[in-house]
């Protein structure tokens, strides 16, 4: 998608994450939420969705991710070859090191008549993939600590960054989930080689 690639963390948006989600995300939205619980369950998603998608399976993202970015993203990936598309597939145990990078509460501007504002948490996250991690570690074969600079690795480290929302308006009736509306794939060896 086009979505500014995300790398590494920044100490201040760290900092602004932690306070946004301890004195506003858990107090006022959701008391039970709470940032290390939420980076397990997105990685549980990345894994889906990346498959689904690998996969072209479409319906599967009907409840996981926006309706609008999954036309995009299938726009995107009708241009990929065979072996880009496999290489989308990301299971959990591949990822290495992932982050929130950015926590944001959201409001609707347009207010109906005595409804409650709608509010609006999402976070964007990055997710540092070494693809083949799983295997590896039950060959007990344990990558160097500079992988991503050793070139036998450079051609299966991903990057992912995935942006979810959550709506959490006062008074409504169902509780909404999250949902993802932005998938971003990309691997720094073609920005590297180019």
């Amino acid at each position: 998608m086009n979505f500014p690639q995300i790398i590494w963390p920044s100490f201040f948006k760290s900092m602004k994450n932690w306070i946004l989600c301890t004195t506003i995300v858990t107090p006022y939205f959701d008391r039970e939420f709470n940032l290390p619980d939420f980076i397990g369950g997105s990685k549980q998603a990345v894994e889906v969705v990346s498959q689904a998608i690998s996969k072209g399976d479409w319906d599967a993202l009907q409840e996981l991710v926006v309706e609008g970015t999954i036309a995009e993203i299938r726009n995107s990936v009708s241009r990929f070859s065979v072996q880009q598309r496999q290489d989308l597939a990301v299971s959990k145990e591949d990822i290495y090191f992932s982050f929130p990078y950015q926590v944001g509460v959201m409001f609707d501007d347009e207010k109906e008549g005595d409804k409650p504002q709608r509010r609006f948490v999402e976070i964007t996250m990055c997710y540092h993939v070494l693809l083949g991690l799983k295997e590896m570690k039950a060959q007990n074969v344990t990558p160097p600590l500079n992988v991503g600079m050793s070139p036998e690795y450079q051609h299966r480290i991903c990057i992912c960054n995935y942006r979810f929302i959550r709506e959490f308006t006062k008074g409504k009736e169902e509780q909404s989930s999250w949902k993802i509306n932005v998938v971003n794939h990309f691997k720094p060896a073609d920005f590297i080689n180019s």
